[in-house]
């Protein structure tokens, strides 16, 4: 194992301290309990959002804070939810009186934690919490770590526009209604070309061989529907999008993003782009809105995910809000192409 670290106990710690003094004006990281909270709170009267789950993801969760998007993101150990209490912190770090929005990945120690954190801040806080758990992953209904689809890349598409609806000052039951709807309309699938590697493990979680695909992955490395002879970007674009589509409701646009998993260059994510945005124009679906990058990796995974979101007019225009965090950001005067 050749990783950039010190040591496999202090990886979570150690990210902190850096993301820290990569943006020391527009994060604040409570060192203590792990979590990333914007560096100025949000307008008094305004709900605020939480999310987090495991590290080795990045950026998200905690490059996902800041104005139009998160309030506090939890930073648990590499690929391990983290705990009530962490959560429990952050949401009394954000309360800006008009409740806080969970927005978790259906994964089982996830979905667990936060639910025991929403009722210790009822309970001892008092404040008033709401969730929205993300399942988009067409590629299997259970998991080891999930009972029913796993929440992966639609994630960053609920958190941003989420995020944008509760700028504007919505209710808390309004934020948490159209985080619901984005879930309900966003469907993903990933593949893998190379397997990841866990820091406290030191070896791969699969073997793969060198002419091999695994389609339909997990985030965590979980394995995926089947495994494959490698295949081109074109035919890959094909096996990831025939089964988001055939589970795809509704009709119009999308917003169409192609998902590095930690290790893939970006030509090889552009050039999965073209051939994505081809397909979907052949099975006559307009694609209104794009994104391209490492947006919601698997450490040093090699592969890439696809997400669709079927759009509307108001998704379209809270995904067009301004947004600036340190992994996504755009002003009102930016042009989505």
């Amino acid at each position: 194992m050749k990783k950039l670290i010190n040591s496999p106990d202090t990886v979570v710690a150690d990210f902190l301290e850096g993301m820290a003094l990569a943006h020391p004006t527009s994060l604040r990281i409570d060192h203590e309990n792990r979590v990333v909270l914007r560096g100025t709170p949000k307008d008094e009267g305004k709900v605020a959002i939480v999310s987090g789950g495991g590290s080795g993801h990045e950026p998200l969760h905690g490059g996902y804070v800041g104005r139009g998007m998160l309030d506090a993101a939890c930073a648990g150990e590499v690929f391990t939810s983290p705990v009530p209490d962490q959560m429990q912190a952050a949401t009394k770090a954000v309360d800006r009186g008009a409740g806080v929005l969970y927005i978790v990945k259906n994964y089982t120690g996830d979905v667990m934690n936060f639910d025991m954190a929403a009722e210790l801040a009822d309970a001892e806080d008092g404040i008033a919490v709401r969730q929205v758990i993300t399942n988009d992953d067409v590629a299997v209904e259970d998991s080891t770590f999930t009972a029913g689809r796993r929440g992966v890349g639609g994630t960053v598409l609920v958190e941003k526009i989420a995020g944008a609806a509760a700028e504007e000052g919505r209710s808390l039951e309004e934020v948490a209604e159209v985080a619901e709807r984005v879930n309900a309309c966003a469907r993903s699938m990933g593949m893998a070309l190379t397997p990841v590697t866990v820091p406290a493990n030191g070896k791969p979680s699969f073997e793969l061989g060198d002419d091999e695909i695994e389609i339909g992955i997990g985030i965590h490395g979980e394995p995926g529907r089947r495994r494959e002879p490698v295949a081109s970007a074109r035919e890959i674009a094909e096996k990831l999008l025939d089964p988001i589509l055939a589970e795809l409701p509704g009709e119009g646009p999308v917003l169409l993003m192609v998902n590095g998993m930690g290790a893939t260059p970006l030509i090889e994510l552009y050039i999965m782009a073209k051939e994505a945005s081809q397909v979907l124009a052949e099975r006559g679906v307009e694609v209104a809105r794009h994104m391209v990058g490492d947006l919601i990796t698997s450490l040093d995974m090699a592969g890439c995910s696809i997400t669709l979101l079927r759009l509307d007019d108001e998704l379209t225009a809270l995904w067009d809000a301004p947004v600036d965090t340190p992994a996504l950001h755009w002003s009102a005067d930016d042009i989505q192409e």
